[in-house]
């Protein structure tokens, strides 16, 4: 599959930005899709997944009841709605495909930069 984010910017504490990922590619329902998020000097950290067919989703302890996953099947799309926004949210985010029988994650987009200002 093939991963193209859009959608980062620059916004204040509190506020709100949503993630796109297009997806396109074969076998798209057999894959669980995520975003990621490096920040300056640290490891690559996953944020939120969900498996396109069923739509199970996970999130991190530190964005849970803030961020929001889903899918578009008929755009072939995954979002990303981020609400109440921190400084510390501020990273290079990343949409990743994994395979649903796969361990590691080998479809990547280019990364797009979120920025919170206090």
């Amino acid at each position: 599959v093939q991963l193209q984010a859009s959608g980062g910017g620059l916004v204040q504490a509190g506020g709100s930005l949503r993630l796109s990922c297009a997806v396109s590619g074969r076998f798209v329902d057999r894959y669980f899709l995520s975003w990621f998020r490096q920040a300056p000097g640290k490891e690559r950290e996953i944020v939120a997944s969900i498996r396109w067919a069923g739509g199970m989703t996970y999130y991190a302890d530190s964005v849970k009841g803030r961020f929001t996953i889903s899918r578009e099947k008929a755009k072939s799309t995954v979002y990303l709605q981020m609400n109440n926004l921190k400084p510390e949210d501020t990273a290079v985010y990343y949409c990743a495909a994994r395979f649903f029988s796969a361990d590691d994650y080998a479809h990547w987009g280019q990364g797009t930069q979120v920025t919170v200002s206090s």
